[in-house]
């Protein structure tokens, strides 16, 4: 099921996993495995990578890493095609992708020897890249009849589904909270009218989704087998420039 009606679809740079994760999620769908096991995947796909870094087996580090990326495509899509929707995976899901790339970040300084604050300042642009890039694609599901699992303010824990306890999607839910509200909250800040915004061009959309964590994670692998793992950390400092580059476009749109 597509999460937006047609007119509205646009190039997704950070989904270039998805038709692989569609045939995952197909071969899946009349076994035992359930979404929560591929968000599974996806973490022991993502250490893997980090332990590559490690060890210096950068091509390796790069296939678990595009791996990650489509294993955490794929969780959602055999959610749709069993037809059983979760608040607990949701947000298991994305506590483990920040959770992830925070560890991803402190395996590059710790092989790069860089300063720790150059560290932390990627992470938190890695974060808010990512943070903008769901803000207006929320948005646009929100408004043009989309998929509409997502809300633009996670505030408060919804109401678990069937087959998932209201205990568990709480627990869930306040953890995802914790570590995601102050991004949430720094980009609505930021651009506090995109709600309103009675334009979001495909175009723009595509150019935004290249802050996607898929398209950050595309990046790394490349920059892995070209040898360039020095500059990845400076790189997403500068990469966030971006986040101010398209608030202003969006805000001329």
């Amino acid at each position: 099921m597509a999460k937006l009606p047609k007119a509205h679809q646009f190039i997704d740079l950070s989904d270039y996993g998805r038709p692989v994760a569609r045939w995952i999620a197909q071969a899946l769908k009349s076994t035992a495995f359930t979404p929560i096991h591929v968000t599974i995947g996806f973490i022991i796909s993502g250490l893997l990578a980090i332990l590559c870094i490690y060890y210096g087996y950068m091509w390796a580090a790069a296939f678990f890493l595009i791996f990650k990326s489509i294993l955490d495509a794929a969780d959602g899509e055999l959610a749709r095609v069993k037809n059983t929707p979760s608040y607990t995976g949701r947000y298991f899901d994305s506590v483990s992708d920040l959770l992830l790339n925070l560890l991803i970040l402190l395996m590059l300084w710790q092989v790069t020897q860089i300063h720790l604050i150059w560290t932390v300042l990627a992470f938190l642009g890695i974060q808010l890249q990512g943070t903008l890039y769901n803000y207006y694609y929320v948005i646009l599901r929100n408004r043009f009849n989309g998929d509409t699992t997502s809300r633009i303010f996670e505030d408060k824990a919804p109401k678990a589904l069937a087959g998932e306890s209201q205990k568990t999607v709480d627990f869930f839910f306040n953890f995802y909270h914790i570590l995601y509200s102050y991004f949430d909250k720094t980009i609505y800040i930021l651009d506090r009218q995109a709600a309103q915004s009675e334009r979001f061009p495909n175009w723009f959309m595509t150019i935004v989704s290249g802050l996607g964590l898929g398209s950050q994670l595309l990046i790394i692998s490349i920059m892995l087998v070209m040898g360039w793992i020095n500059f990845i950390i400076p790189f997403f400092i500068v990469y966030s420039l971006m986040i101010f580059v398209l608030i202003g476009i969006r805000r001329i749109l």
